[in-house]
């Protein structure tokens, strides 16, 4: 199985009627320097970039240089390679990798027996986000690992102790007995534009420490992953190489801040096809503070089911546009009902945001934190008006 698939489309070239046209051109010149004169020193043509000018661009390659560096050297230090060592029966209980990694067969990865289970090793990334050991990486680089081992850049390496997973985000926590490390400084995700600069580092194929580069190429990338219980609704995008062992690795700007968590790829043949993506940092800070406090992460509830205002939607509900979403139902005695929301009130903004589709709500509202505060603009009996509501945690959970 593979997350996505590509057709491969072959382009062919007339090369060797360009190389006769490039050889006949050859000729000619070589013909013309033959028969005539050479021409005299103060007809030589002048240069078609000015020497101040090259000497700019020289100036600008090499200051980009200065920069790309700089950022490895800072990040480099906070990065870890994580270790794992575990049984697996791929048949049974495939791993959230082999989803997302997909590659041919081969001698070097021969497919293992269903029937006898073997101890296997994997290889992730991670980076140190406080001084006392506290390490973000992906919740699939930890499932299922008996073994946990850490190295970091100063080649020193420690056993780690998981503190808490959440499958749904892929975010996970784990935690080396280790004092004054060296820890990342975290940029706003919310904050990055399409077309910043991005950078990634990790272990992939077990090279570790690879720095690769791009941009980040899209923000709020959904519906990318079709696996049980794990979604999230806005990954940022990137082209900067990402390949198996980068998971858990960090995205980082131009300043070296992380911006995300390296997560997965997209491929035809298991490697980087320019298709990456990675949780912004914000919503893995939220998702970890839960964690390190109550040792899970709290569900949101607003106490109320929503449902998208499609054009279909809209013409059973005789409303003449569609757009927003719709109060399908109210749970008794919830934070919605309390706050006096109403079936088929029609929310057109969450917290001053335009919400038009599930995706939407997935961010605005089941995205939002236990305490948070939520105001509605809501269309009822056509008229606008406010309600606010405080998420509480789901009952039963």
């Amino acid at each position: 199985m593979r997350l996505n698939s590509y057709r491969t489309v072959r382009v062919q070239f007339p090369i060797m009627r360009n190389l006769v046209l490039v050889l006949a051109s050859l000729w000619g010149a070589a013909t013309l320097e033959a028969t005539d004169p050479p021409p005299r020193a103060e007809e030589s043509p002048a240069a078609t970039i000015p020497v101040a000018a090259a000497e700019a661009g020289k100036d600008v390659v090499h200051q980009l240089n200065s920069a790309f560096t700089k950022v490895f050297e800072i990040v480099a230090p906070s990065v870890v390679i994580i270790e794992i060592t575990k049984k697996n029966d791929p048949a049974e209980n495939p791993t959230l990798d082999d989803l997302f990694f997909q590659g041919p067969q081969d001698e070097n990865t021969p497919r293992r027996n269903p029937r006898n289970p073997q101890t296997i090793q994997s290889e992730g990334s991670g980076f140190i986000v406080r001084s006392d050991g506290y390490i973000y990486t992906n919740y699939h680089v930890l499932e299922g690992a008996d073994r946990i081992d850490v190295k970091l850049k100063d080649g020193r390496e420690f056993p780690g102790k998981v503190v808490g997973t959440d499958e749904k985000t892929d975010v996970a926590v784990i935690k080396i007995e280790a004092t004054n490390l060296p820890a990342v400084q975290f940029g706003d995700s919310d904050a990055v534009r399409v077309g910043q600069f991005a950078f990634a580092i990790g272990a992939p194929f077990k090279l570790d420490y690879t720095f690769t580069y791009g941009v980040i190429s899209g923000k709020g990338r959904s519906k990318l992953i079709a696996t049980s219980g794990y979604s999230i609704s806005d990954y940022l995008q990137t082209d900067a190489s990402i390949n198996p062992g980068n998971s858990g690795g960090a995205l980082v700007n131009a300043d070296g801040e992380v911006i995300g968590i390296n997560a997965f790829i997209f491929t035809s043949g298991g490697g980087s096809i320019g298709l990456g993506f990675a949780i912004p940092i914000n919503l893995a800070k939220r998702v970890t503070a839960e964690i390190r406090k109550y040792g899970r992460v709290r569900v949101a509830w607003p106490g109320m089911s929503l449902q998208a205002v499609t054009p279909a939607l809209a013409q059973r509900l005789g409303w003449s546009e569609p757009g927003g979403l719709v109060v399908s139902g109210v749970d008794a005695g919830g934070p919605a009902e309390r706050a006096g929301v109403k079936p088929l009130d029609r929310i057109r903004r969450v917290n001053g945001r335009v919400t038009n589709d599930v995706e939407d709500a997935q961010s605005s509202i089941y995205g939002s934190q236990v305490g948070d505060k939520l105001t509605l603009e809501v269309d009822r009996d056509g008229k606008s008006r406010t309600v606010s509501l405080v998420l509480e945690e789901a009952p039963g959970r």
